[in-house]
C-alpha cells in the first residue's frame, strides 16, 4: 500500500468527532468503523468536486464499486477525538480508481487506507473504461483547479438547468406550490448559475430591478447534496457584480430565516420586520454595493 504520512500530502479532508457508540470494550474505536470513516470521507470528496454522486454517475453512464479495501493501523482513536480524514486520488487505470486515505489526530497519522474502485455498468456490474471526463475532473481536483464555473444570462439560456434546481429545492423539498414558484420575472431577469465540470447546474439565483438604483436578488437555490460548498455565495457575488455594473447602488432580497446567518456573513443586514412568504418565515435584507 502506498504510504502518505503527512497531512500536507492531502488536499482534501473530512473532519469528524468519534461518537461513544463507535468505541469497543477497550474504549478505542472498533476497527470496522475506520472503513466507515473513510467511506464517509469519500462521499465528501465527491461534494468537494461539486458532483452530486447519483446524478453524476447517471451522467457518466456507470457507477463505482469497491474492489478492495486495505486498512493499516498505527494507533487507536478514542471517544471524542476530533479526526481529520484525508483522501487522495492516487491513480486512475483503465477501469479502476485508487484512493489513499489517512486518518489524523492533530498531525499524528493513526490509520491508513487504500480503496480500489472499479467503474462499471450498474445493470450488469461489469467493468467499463473510466470516462475521460471523470479522469480530467479527478486530476483537476488534485491539481487544485476550480471545480465550478459561474455564468449569467437569460432564461432561454439557463432556464432548463436553473429550473431543475428550483423545482428540486422549492417545490419538492420545501413544498412551495408550483404556481408561486414561477412568475413573469423569469422572462426579464438576469439569471446566474453555478455549473460543475459535467455541465450540471448546481446552484442558481436571479436579479431583477426593484427600483431605480436598487436590485432585487431572488430564487437563490443550491443542490441539496452540495450545500456548504460555496456555490450559493458564488452565485450571489455574480449577481451583485451584475447589479453594480448596471448602476445599482444597493441590492435587497427576501431571506428565509433559516438562511439569515448565511446572508449576514456576506454583508447583508435586516431591513424591516420578519414576515411570511409562501408559508415560510422570511426577512428582507439589504447590502450596499
Amino acid at each position: 500500500m502506498t504510504e502518505l504520512h503527512r497531512k500536507s500530502d492531502f488536499r482534501f479532508f473530512h473532519r469528524l468527532r468519534v461518537r461513544w457508540a463507535e468505541v469497543d470494550m477497550q474504549k478505542i474505536v472498533f476497527n470496522a468503523h475506520y472503513l466507515m470513516y473513510f467511506d464517509t470521507a469519500i462521499a465528501d470528496y465527491w461534494r468537494a468536486m461539486a458532483l452530486p454522486y447519483e446524478e453524476a454517475m447517471r451522467a457518466l453512464e456507470g457507477d463505482l464499486y469497491v474492489r478492495k479495501a486495505t486498512i493499516e493501523f498505527n494507533a487507536s482513536a478514542r471517544a471524542d477525538d476530533v479526526l481529520d480524514v484525508g483522501m487522495k486520488c492516487l491513480r486512475v487505470g483503465n477501469s479502476s480508481i485508487v484512493f489513499h486515505g489517512g486518518l489524523f489526530r492533530g498531525d499524528d497519522l493513526l490509520v491508513s487506507c487504500e480503496l480500489v474502485y472499479v467503474f462499471a455498468d450498474p445493470a450488469t456490474q461489469t467493468s467499463k473504461p473510466v470516462p475521460p471526463l471523470l479522469r480530467e475532473i479527478l486530476a483537476g481536483y488534485e491539481a487544485g483547479e476550480p471545480m465550478r464555473e459561474v455564468a449569467t444570462g437569460d432564461w432561454d439560456q439557463w432556464g432548463e438547468g436553473a429550473g431543475k434546481v428550483r423545482r428540486d429545492v422549492f417545490i419538492e423539498e420545501q413544498r412551495i406550490p408550483r404556481e408561486l414558484e414561477w412568475d413573469e420575472h423569469d422572462a426579464v431577469a438576469l439569471h446566474a448559475v453555478a455549473r460543475n465540470r459535467l455541465g450540471q447546474v448546481i446552484a442558481t439565483g436571479r436579479l431583477v430591478a426593484e427600483a431605480p438604483g436598487l436590485g432585487r436578488i431572488g430564487r437563490m437555490a443550491v443542490h441539496r447534496a452540495l450545500r456548504g460548498g460555496g456555490h450559493g455565495e458564488a452565485v450571489l457575488r455574480a449577481l451583485e457584480a451584475a447589479a453594480a455594473v448596471r448602476g445599482d447602488t444597493e441590492v435587497m432580497l427576501h431571506a428565509q430565516r433559516s438562511a439569515e446567518s448565511f446572508y449576514r456573513r456576506l454583508g447583508y443586514v435586516p431591513h424591516g420586520r420578519p414576515f411570511e412568504e409562501a408559508g415560510i418565515a422570511h426577512v428582507e435584507m439589504r447590502r450596499k454595493l
